[in-house]
Parts: structure tokens; sequence; C-alpha cells
């Protein structure tokens, strides 16, 4: 089960914060964490999570007896959040490397997996807006649709992540891989610039360079302008 037994805040500083504490004191697998609005969202890279307050979808739920898919998880959650989002809406999503959801090149979710896998637990953490996006974003951001509320959003979401975690690695690969929004795209990062040509089955993101095929196992990469 993912979503019970589930704490919910109208203002926290962060879902994640919360989730790990709880990780660190025995709490469950799928113990949920939600919120109506952070103050101190965290994303990717140490960057902050801008959400609309009461508008979005805070969550982070306690995950045990990871496996050897672990690495591949937040490749599986970014699947899982671009179907709920689907479901929910006329949408089509695709996936930035390696787990922001995007809705025609916006950013609509963003996913934060953080924990002691050496201890057997994580925390994943996910941000969706639903109905309006960050005013601060501007054309960045996107949302699911005006017709769509938080708790049925963060309903499929939920369901969506219980099937796709246990999904075997070549599903989620292939999963991914159909969602892939910079393959053949010319993209840059902190070292270097390339044509993005997928990802290996490490989930590293594979780019062609005037140096011959790089992998990258972390860090951000963006679309070149």
């Amino acid at each position: 089960m993912i979503g019970t037994p589930r704490v919910h805040h109208r203002a926290v500083d962060s879902t994640n914060e919360r989730a790990r504490e709880l990780a660190v004191r025995g709490a469950p697998h799928g113990t949920l964490v939600t919120a109506a609005e952070q103050t101190a969202g965290r994303g990717r890279q140490g960057r902050s999570w801008l959400a609309p307050a009461g508008d979005a979808v805070l969550m982070s739920v306690v995950l045990r007896d990871l496996d050897e898919r672990f690495p591949l998880l937040p490749l599986a959650a970014a699947v899982a959040v671009a179907e709920a989002c689907e479901s929910l809406a006329p949408v089509r999503c695709e996936i930035k490397w390696p787990n922001d959801v995007w809705i025609e090149r916006r950013k609509v979710a963003g996913i934060l997996v953080e924990g002691r896998p050496a201890a057997g637990w994580a925390v994943l953490g996910v941000g969706v807006n639903v109905s309006s996006a960050p005013a601060q974003l501007g054309d960045a951001a996107a949302s699911i649709g005006t017709d769509v509320s938080v708790e049925s959003a963060l309903d499929a979401v939920l369901d969506a992540l219980a099937l796709w975690l246990g999904k075997e690695t070549a599903q989620v690969l292939d999963a991914w891989r159909a969602r892939d929004a910079l393959r053949g795209e010319p993209v840059r990062w902190a070292d270097g610039a390339g044509v993005a040509a997928g990802i290996d089955d490490s989930g590293s993101l594979l780019v062609e360079t005037d140096a011959g095929v790089v992998a990258l196992g972390a860090g951000e990469v963006h679309l070149q302008r």
C-alpha cells in the first residue's frame, strides 16, 4: 500500500523533511505526508520548489524494502506521474531527464528522491501543479487543467506509483524512453554540450559529442536555445 498512513499539514516547510523524520523513526512503507502549502519546498540540485498554495499536489512517501531497482526509482516515478496527469485531462506528457514531467515543454511536475538506501529506505517527493502554475515561473510552468481537484490528482498519482514502483526494470526503461523529451535535441551541461541520444540501461543520459558518446549519471541538463 502506498498512501497509508497519511499525515496532512495545512502548511509545512517541506514534505520531504517531515517524511524523512518519520522514516528515521520507523514509519512503515507507504507512509504519506501531504501539505496544502510548502514554505521551503526543495527540488533537484538544491533548487527551491515553487507551487501555488492550495492548488498543487505536494506529497512525500516513505519507501522501504528497496531492491536492485532503486537506481531507477526516479525514472519509474516520472512515468507514473506522467500517466497520472494524462488520466485526469486531455494532455500529453513527456519527461525531461531524469524526472521532470512536461506538458508542451513546460514543467508540470517534479520529483525528488532522498534517503538512505543502505538503511533500506528512501523518501520520494512529488510536486504537481493542478489547476494553476506558479506565477513566478511564467511560461516555464504548466498545470494539468482547471477541472481537476488536488485530491483527485493525488489519488491518481498514488495509484500510478503503486503500479509503476513494482514494474520490472525493462518495463520502466521502455516506458521512460517512450516519453523522452530530450532525445535528438541539442543539450548543454556544466562541462559540455551535444545531442541527447536517449538513456542507457542504468538510466544515465547518453549524449553524442564531438569527442564521442558520453553518459551523464547525474547533474543538470538544459536544452540548447
